[in-house]
């Protein structure tokens, strides 16, 4: 591992594929397990050594050794802290936008739980708050299955800061929550241009955010059930119904 402590170490080729392809940190170096000829490891080497990457053959006892867990296939890079985009880079020219933010959520595996649900329903880009994320970087990458490599993310200090830049631009702002306006996500109109603020499970939306809301939204249960779902559920269930409205149910 670097001296730098900056840097993130990522194990295994779903995480290293994303990190190459997406290109929101730089990779100072890959090593792969000398013996593996698989044709995938063959591809990512060529892949790598085509973006200037370093690539070294090693033992698979050296991987192992620098390694934190033994998921890593014999596949192992050392990189640098990840760019976050400016809030404007998130919105698409030649689309209605879908933003989220996830607010309230600590753990780095939910995190890259529910960015692994937004990635594959079409979100356009995620802001966070503004946290140290390099010493959980790894785990939200492994959670996700690479897809918080894939995604534009912005950071705030503040949800209130990305609301009004986005309202300021004409986007629609919706949250979920309590909230005596809330609609069912199944019988309103999810396809304009959105930002949308899932709200942790416990504190939901702040407060100085809440007279700025445009569109309230909530999940219909099918049976009597107080407790709110899980913002990492509730960001798949919201995800996959804008993209159903979005593709007509394709």
């Amino acid at each position: 591992m670097s001296d730098d402590p900056t840097s993130v170490l990522l194990e295994g080729r779903i995480a290293v594929e994303a990190a190459l392809r997406g290109r929101f940190r730089d990779i100072d170096r890959l090593l792969l397990e000398k013996d593996d000829d698989d044709r995938r490891t063959r591809r990512l080497e060529r892949d790598a050594s085509g973006c200037g990457v370093p690539v070294r053959r090693a033992p698979r006892s050296e991987i192992d050794a620098m390694a934190s867990g033994k998921t890593h296939g014999g596949v192992l890079a050392v990189a640098g802290p990840r760019r976050f985009q400016a809030l404007d880079d998130l919105v698409p020219a030649d689309r209605n936008a879908f933003i989220a933010m996830l607010d309230g959520i600590e753990d780095p595996y939910n995190l890259g739980y529910a960015l692994r649900s937004l990635h594959a329903f079409g979100v356009d880009g995620v802001v966070v708050r503004v946290r140290e994320w390099t010493s959980s970087a790894a785990t939200v990458i492994r959670a996700s299955a690479g897809a918080s490599e894939l995604l534009p993310m912005a950071q705030v200090d503040e949800p209130g800061d990305a609301v009004s830049h986005f309202r300021d631009r004409g986007i629609m702002v919706a949250a979920t929550g309590r909230h005596d306006g809330a609609v069912s996500i199944f019988e309103t109109d999810l396809s304009p241009a959105m930002f949308l603020i899932i709200g942790g499970e416990r504190r939901g939306i702040q407060r100085s955010c809440a007279n700025a809301i445009d569109l309230w939204l909530t999940i219909p249960y099918d049976r009597p059930f107080e407790p709110a779902l899980a913002t990492v559920s509730a960001a798949a269930v919201i995800g996959f119904e804008v993209m159903r409205q979005r593709t007509g149910g394709r």
